[in-house]
């Protein structure tokens, strides 16, 4: 899949990242998932939503890399 179509996109945050974000905590123990038209639409959300204040973005979330986020995805928009 080409980074243009993706769907929805998942963010991670750092350890010292923490956010209230619609009555929702994000922080380094969940995934953001971003409902977007493409990348560069979801990466623009993510500095919306939570600034620079992020880890690494992510096209999906499989089961590996969620074994390192115990408080699952969370819908951030």
């Amino acid at each position: 899949m080409a980074r243009e179509e993706v769907k929805v996109l998942y963010i991670s945050f750092g350890q010292d990242h923490i956010h209230r974000v619609n009555n929702q905590t994000f922080d380094k123990d969940c995934i953001a998932e971003i409902k977007c038209d493409n990348y560069g639409h979801g990466r623009a959300i993510a500095f919306d939503l939570f600034s620079d204040r992020f880890g690494t973005d992510y096209l999906k979330a499989d089961e590996k890399l969620m074994s390192f986020f115990p408080r699952g995805i969370i819908k951030a928009n």
